[in-house]
């Protein structure tokens, strides 16, 4: 478990882009061993810091756990940085959310407020205390300012600052986090200080994307349950708040495709794999569907 790596920094628009460019150039960019990394990348200190944590909690960068320290692109970045380096594009975001979303191990809070925080409007303190609890309960302990900020930070990576302050930021403003595009989460009371999770709308998810978080929690099984797609943890149900009703109209679109059939005959409830394909399969053909 993790906390607070980000260093009370949301992802900034062209982040990820210049962190991405400037690793292909020089995988030791962040150690320094060939400049000041704040000159290079044109940011403070703890922005550095932050963006070297960033680039790995959504995937798209990997540095070796022994040894001499640098990044790489996964093989996940490689695709994005070829295809959608500027992150442009509404599927890239939500792949970068499910990666996010999925990552326990080094973005707890994100991990637990999308599959385990099963409360849809809520304020701070009830997602702290809960959070709380199930840091205890895998026998941890971790500083509630650290909470706190983790907190915040989701808050601002979700929701844009023209929603929680009009009246202080310019619509134009690059300090919004590009995840906060995807409507995942809204504020339900401003003055009192409680949000939501929200659907997102049908046309705003390519069904390749939601096809390649299926596909990546299938663990090669090619016969899947509706409903473990729906409420399964790391599943698309959970990691992109979808209803039945949406789920079920991106599986129909998914299968129009060619690539699943669904099965409700005979008391089944299920999906049936139609090609042999894998997670990073399915991003390719993402971005070939969008760029034909």
């Amino acid at each position: 478990m993790r906390f607070r790596a980000h260093d009370t920094f949301f992802i900034r628009k062209g982040w990820l882009y210049k962190g991405m460019k400037n690793v292909v150039r020089d995988r030791t960019v962040f150690m320094g061993d060939k400049g000041n990394p704040m000159d290079i990348l044109g940011i403070g200190a703890n922005m550095v810091k932050s963006l070297r944590y960033w680039l790995q909690a959504v995937g798209l960068t990997v540095e070796p756990t022994q040894g001499k320290k640098y990044q790489t692109l996964t093989p996940f970045g490689e695709i994005v940085y070829e295809n959608d380096r500027y992150i442009e594009e509404l599927g890239t975001l939500w792949l970068l959310h499910y990666k996010l979303a999925t990552n326990e191990a080094d973005a707890t809070a994100w991990y637990y407020f999308f599959n385990e925080f099963n409360r849809n409007e809520f304020n701070r303190d009830d997602f702290v205390k809960q959070l709380n609890v199930y840091i205890m309960l895998n026998e941890s302990e971790v500083s509630e300012r650290s909470l706190d900020d983790d907190f915040n930070c989701i808050i601002n990576t979700y929701v844009p600052r023209i929603k929680s302050n009009p009246g202080k930021v310019q619509p134009e403003s690059n300090i919004d986090c590009p995840l906060g595009e995807l409507s995942l989460v809204d504020i339900a009371n401003k003055k009192a200080k409680t949000y939501k999770k929200s659907v997102p709308k049908l046309d705003s998810i390519h069904p390749l994307v939601v096809l390649a978080v299926i596909i990546d929690q299938a663990n090669g099984e090619k016969q899947i349950k509706i409903s473990s797609i729906q409420n399964d943890k790391c599943n698309a149900g959970k990691v992109f708040n979808l209803d039945i009703i949406t789920l079920t109209s991106l599986l129909n679109r998914i299968e129009h495709m060619g690539y699943i059939k669904v099965v409700r005959t005979a008391g089944l409830d299920v999906i049936d794999i139609e090609r042999p394909i894998d997670f990073l399969g399915c991003v390719r053909e993402y971005y070939g569907a969008i760029n034909r």
